[in-house]
């Protein structure tokens, strides 16, 4: 029986909105716009997006990469 390959990682980025009164950036809310699939061979993941964000190709955000819960 062939298992089916899921997701270990879901993507996700933040836009920058603006900054703090101490000159941090503040983030938007985040949305996922990818995951990380398992390569067959166990060796590392490839990285596939659903949505790249005009924002990231400016670098007007930050990327955040959380593991997939299994099991629930």
């Amino acid at each position: 029986m062939a298992t089916t390959l899921k997701p270990t990682h879901r993507v996700s980025f933040a836009c920058i909105i603006g900054t703090d009164e101490d000159g941090n950036d503040k983030l938007g809310q985040a949305r996922e716009i990818g995951a990380i699939w398992p390569r067959k061979n166990g060796k590392g993941g490839i990285l596939r997006f659903d949505h790249v964000p005009i924002e990231l190709t400016r670098g007007e955000g930050v990327i955040f990469i959380n593991d997939v819960e299994r099991g629930k």
